[in-house]
């Protein structure tokens, strides 16, 4: 049994005990919130395709904590005097313990 869930702009195909790293969310650790924006699901030869989600579907899923993701350097350069420049970033995410799928 596996469900597609929308959080934000990204998707993600989860099932039940996985952990996910979707971006920040305002929600504090230990929190469980649902996720309704659901795409597709399947149990089986049971599969359904939201329209374009599926209202009976719920995804329950927990909190772990709020992480940053590795860092990104960018490096620009052009061939003049005093032309370079260096920046880095780190992207706020928040790690979700997928509990229960319920249909």
């Amino acid at each position: 049994m596996f469900a597609v869930v929308q959080i934000g702009s990204d998707q993600f195909k989860v099932s039940e005990g996985d952990l996910i790293a979707a971006d920040r969310m305002t929600d504090e650790e230990g929190k469980s919130v649902t996720l309704d924006k659901v795409l597709v699901f399947a149990k089986g030869a049971d599969i359904r395709i939201g329209k374009p989600f599926l209202k009976e579907v719920k995804v329950q899923a927990k909190v772990v904590s709020h992480v940053l993701d590795d860092k990104v350097t960018a490096f620009k350069y052009r061939n003049r005097k005093d032309s370079a420049s260096k920046i880095g970033h780190r992207q706020q995410l928040t790690a979700l313990s997928i509990e229960k799928i319920t249909a």
